[in-house]
C-alpha cells in the first residue's frame, strides 16, 4: 500500500464541495483540506476527479466467492473485493445459526477486527443478523432463529466485537432485553419480524434505532395495519434500504427517502458478489446468482451481489438524488448511526477513508486509513 500525502480534485467536506487538496498527517488521518468552493454542477460537469468519504457498508455476507460464516480467511477475501468499489469500512454480517457455526465464524473473524488488513476495508466488527428473529419472516435466513440469549451475546462478543444486533421484537423477550443490550454499548435495530406497527414503536422507544433491510422480510405498510414497516416511517431516525432496484422499488425508495431522515444505504451482499452467474453458499444455503440478483431454489431473494459504488450511481442516475446527499446515505449516516464521527466524512481529524471517482462515477481509486488500495 502507498502512503497518501494529498489528493487533489472536487473534495466533499460536511460544508460542501471544494476543488483543492487533502493532505494527510502521519498518523493516518486527514490533517487539513484546502481549497475553494464549487458548486455541484461544477464538479459533475468538470474532468478533475471527485474525492468522497469512503463508503460504509454496514450489512456485508459476502464477496468474491467467500461467506462470512465459513470462517478461514474468507472475510479478508470479502474484505478485499468490496474495498475494490470504494468501501473503505464494513461490518462483517453472520446468519441464523446453530451455536456451533457462529463460534466458529466470530473465531475466524477476531483478528481481522482488531488490526486492519492491506488492500481491504476496514472490518469495524460484526453485524449479528439473527439468529433472534421470526421463524415466521426468515426470508433467506437459515431455519435456526430462537429467542435472544444474553449468554450467547456475551460469549460471541468476547470473540470478536458485535456493532450491530438485528432482532424481531415480538418474538419471546425480545422486546424486555432491548434496553440491556443498549445499556450494554450494543445498536440494536428491528428486522426479520412480524411485529406491528405497535411493536415496532415499543421497541423504539426501549432503544432500538434502525430497520434492517426496509421493506424486505418484515409486516408490510396497509393502511389499517401499519405493520413494522409503517413504524418505521412514521418513527425512525435511521434505517438501512439495499438500493441494488431489485430489494425494492425506487416508488418506495422515494418514500422512505421523505419519511426517515437518514436513510442509508447497503448491500446485503453474499459470496456470489463479483462473481460470474452459478451457485454460491449463504450460511448453510446454497444460492444461485442469475440475472443480476441471488435467490434460493424457491425464487426467494437472498441477498444481493450489489456493490456500494453500483449504490451510488444508483441513488444518483435512477432515483436522481444530488450526489452529496447520495454520499451521505453510502456513508456518513452509517457512520453517524454507530456513533463513528471520525469516519464518513472529509474534515480534519477523522480517519482517511476516501473514494477517488471520474465523472461518471467510476471507482478510480481508493484510501483506507490513508493507504492506498491496490485496484485490480
Amino acid at each position: 500500500m502507498t502512503a497518501l500525502t494529498s489528493l487533489q480534485g472536487h473534495i466533499l467536506t460536511p460544508t460542501g464541495f471544494v476543488h483543492g487538496s487533502l493532505h494527510l498527517g502521519t498518523d493516518g488521518r486527514i490533517a487539513g483540506i484546502t481549497g475553494e468552493p464549487v458548486s455541484e454542477a461544477q464538479v459533475r460537469e468538470g474532468s478533475a476527479p471527485i474525492v468522497l468519504p469512503g463508503f460504509i457498508d454496514l450489512h456485508v455476507h459476502g464477496g468474491a466467492g467467500h461467506d462470512i460464516m465459513e470462517g478461514g480467511d474468507a472475510a479478508w477475501h470479502v474484505a478485499r473485493l468490496h474495498a475494490q468499489h470504494g468501501t473503505t469500512s464494513l461490518l462483517a454480517t453472520t446468519m441464523t445459526a446453530p451455536q456451533a457455526d457462529l463460534d466458529a465464524a466470530f473465531a475466524a473473524l477476531a483478528p481481522l477486527c482488531t488490526a486492519p488488513a492491506p488492500n481491504a476495508a476496514r472490518v469495524l466488527g460484526v453485524h449479528l443478523e439473527g439468529p433472534y428473529i421470526s421463524e415466521a419472516r426468515l426470508g433467506a435466513q437459515p431455519p435456526f432463529a430462537r429467542p435472544a440469549s444474553f449468554d450467547e451475546i456475551h460469549r460471541l462478543h468476547a470473540l470478536a466485537p458485535i456493532r450491530l444486533i438485528t432482532l424481531a421484537p415480538e418474538v419471546g423477550g425480545n422486546e424486555a432485553l432491548i434496553a440491556q443490550l443498549v445499556a450494554e454499548g450494543f445498536k440494536v435495530q428491528l428486522g426479520h419480524t412480524t411485529g406491528s406497527y405497535e411493536q415496532g414503536v415499543a421497541a423504539l422507544r426501549c432503544g432500538a434505532t434502525g430497520f434492517t433491510h426496509l421493506f424486505n422480510a418484515m409486516s408490510a405498510l396497509h393502511h389499517r395495519e401499519p405493520g413494522m414497516v409503517g413504524a418505521a416511517l412514521a418513527h425512525a431516525e435511521f434505517a438501512e434500504v439495499i438500493p441494488d432496484l431489485l430489494h425494492v422499488h425506487p416508488g418506495a425508495i422515494h418514500a422512505a427517502l421523505r419519511a426517515i431522515p437518514r436513510l442509508y444505504c447497503v448491500t446485503d451482499s453474499t459470496s456470489a458478489a463479483g462473481m460470474p452467474d452459478g451457485d454460491y453458499k449463504l450460511g448453510r444455503h446454497t444460492v444461485t446468482k442469475c440475472m443480476g440478483g441471488v435467490r434460493l431454489a424457491d425464487g426467494t431473494l437472498a441477498g444481493s451481489v450489489l456493490s456500494m459504488d453500483q449504490a451510488l450511481r444508483n441513488l444518483v442516475n435512477t432515483l436522481g438524488l444530488s450526489l452529496a446527499d447520495a454520499s451521505s446515505r453510502v456513508s456518513t449516516f452509517a457512520a453517524d448511526h454507530m456513533g463513528l464521527q471520525d469516519r464518513g466524512r472529509l474534515q480534519p481529524g477523522a480517519w482517511a477513508d476516501a473514494v477517488v471517482l471520474d465523472r461518471d462515477l467510476q471507482v478510480q481509486a481508493v484510501w483506507v486509513e490513508g493507504n492506498e488500495v491496490l485496484l485490480k
